[in-house]
């Protein structure tokens, strides 16, 4: 398990690259234009996917395993919705998505197979106590993020913009016989 989450980070961190050097290619009106979308616009989408995971490496800075790789993400304030708004330009969004796709390849590189098995004790948004166990709640993180950013994809195809190849098999090591 612990493999294919160090795979997905590395796979976030290149999708991620690669949306947002395709959402700089559209003028601002366009970045920020109701598309019908989940979260309505590209920039909003971008934004929430950033929301979702600083409230969820948040909560997993909690677990002993993650306390000193995820301090970054326990020094910031908890977003008050899903829909908050933490960056206005699209420039400062990339910036941070960068700092924190970076801390997440660190973060998976230090973890153990027996931290996976861990439960997380945690606060929904609403307040209420979830216990689950660690790696469904990584799995989770990425997944959230690959699901918005299909919306953004679309979004992009939209207005014109081809954001090329999604497939994870891009990166996946050939094996040697």
């Amino acid at each position: 398990m612990l493999n294919q989450f160090k795979l997905f980070a590395e796979y976030n961190q290149l999708m991620n690259e690669r949306i947002f050097s395709s959402a700089e290619q559209l003028s601002d009106e366009k970045l920020h234009q109701d598309c019908g979308a989940f979260f309505k616009s590209v920039f909003a989408t971008l934004n929430h996917v950033m929301v979702g995971d600083v409230i969820w490496l948040n909560r997993f800075s909690k677990h002993s395993s993650s306390q000193t790789s995820l301090s970054y993400l326990a020094s910031l304030s908890r977003p008050e919705s899903l829909k908050s708004n933490l960056f206005s330009d699209l420039g400062s969004l990339k910036q941070e998505r960068e700092k924190i796709d970076r801390i997440i390849i660190r973060w998976i590189s230090g973890l153990s197979e027996s931290d996976l098995d861990e439960c997380i004790v945690y606060r929904s948004m609403a307040g209420l106590p979830f216990q689950k166990q660690f790696s469904s709640l990584i799995s989770h993180l990425f997944l959230h993020q690959i699901h918005h950013r299909g919306q953004v994809t679309t979004m992009l195809s939209q207005f014109g913009v081809d954001f090329g190849e999604t497939d994870i098999i891009e990166i996946v090591d050939e094996c040697i016989a």
